[in-house]
């Protein structure tokens, strides 16, 4: 087996910008129900992994980021396509060297199984949560 075999390859929709993760080392899986995530996906909500940064390969492309104020207080940058705009990627104040890849980047995300969904309390009232997933009003902690 080789190393390559736990890596997922990501990119973003016209293939400007592409990277990778180590599978092995996600930390978790969520949903993100807030305003902010629904605003920047288009969607009700935001599907992603947790990845240390010892997990993420950069591998063509440079991503661009838009930094927001999160509700802590401390920044959230989203990272995306400069060409196509594809969201690809978030890093947040609060959790330093992790990343929050987004799903819908990823070249296969069927494997993922989100245990949680945050900012629930925002959820828009048509979505109908999965069965066995922590629904958290804000944020876990």
């Amino acid at each position: 087996m080789s190393i390559e075999a736990n890596w997922e390859n990501a990119g973003c929709l016209c293939g400007a910008v592409k990277f990778a993760i180590d599978k092995e080392t996600i930390v978790g899986q969520a949903h993100c129900h807030c305003r902010d995530c629904q605003r920047a996906t288009g969607s009700a909500f935001a599907s992603f992994c947790f990845v240390p940064e010892t997990g993420f390969r950069a591998d063509s492309g440079e991503a661009k980021g838009y930094r927001v104020g999160g509700s802590s207080g401390q920044g959230v940058t989203r990272y995306f396509c400069g060409e196509c705009g594809s969201q690809l990627y978030s890093e947040v104040g609060v959790m330093p060297g992790v990343k929050f890849v987004k799903s819908g980047s990823l070249d296969d995300a069927s494997w993922m199984s989100p245990g949680s969904a945050f900012w629930c309390d925002t959820a828009q009232p048509w979505v109908q949560m999965p069965e066995g997933v922590a629904n958290i009003d804000k944020n876990p902690g």
